[in-house]
């Protein structure tokens, strides 16, 4: 086995090399999005789901959940505490006054923002090195990184609700 726990003799060697930066990429995102959340004073998992709501605006709690992958129990508690720091309201769902949604407050997006200017920049340089066609290739193996997140996520759920 590799030093990445993968049987290296399955795998190439730029293979075993592109998981293991997977793997860097991973953690130094949460490592990053902790610091940010810390500045926030908020935890991590409040962090990420206040940006799916700047990126999405208004959604309920179920919605909130099914994008996060997250219980509507958990999300619940992850809009208590945005609400109690301000960064999110309940409002009612114009198109259903029986339902409430989540809605980020502005404010707190302009104060977030600043902490993402300079890792954007940089960011958009490294893009800017490749040909559309690159980038799509690189799209293209994002989104289906993402897709199989939340789908191992789903399926880590359902295995332990049935184990229970």
């Amino acid at each position: 086995m590799s030093r990445d726990n993968f049987p290296s003799a399955e795998l190439t060697s730029l293979q075993q090399d592109l998981l293991h930066e997977l793997r860097q990429n991973s953690a130094r995102a949460v490592m990053f999005h902790q610091f940010i959340s810390e500045q926030l004073g908020l935890n991590a998992t409040d962090h990420k789901c206040l940006d799916y709501l700047n990126r999405t605006g208004p959604v309920t709690a179920g919605q909130l959940a099914q994008l996060t992958g997250l219980t509507t129990g958990a999300v619940t508690s992850v809009i208590d505490r945005l609400e109690q720091t301000g960064y999110v309201v309940r409002d009612k769902d114009p198109n259903d006054r029986r339902r409430v949604v989540v809605k980020p407050v502005p404010e707190g997006s302009e104060h977030i923002s600043p902490m993402f200017q300079s890792v954007m920049q940089s960011t958009l340089r490294i893009i800017s090195q490749y040909t559309d066609q690159q980038l799509q290739l690189i799209l293209d193996f994002i989104k289906q990184c993402n897709e199989l997140t939340l789908a191992e996520m789903n399926k880590l759920k359902k295995e332990n609700d049935s184990a229970q």
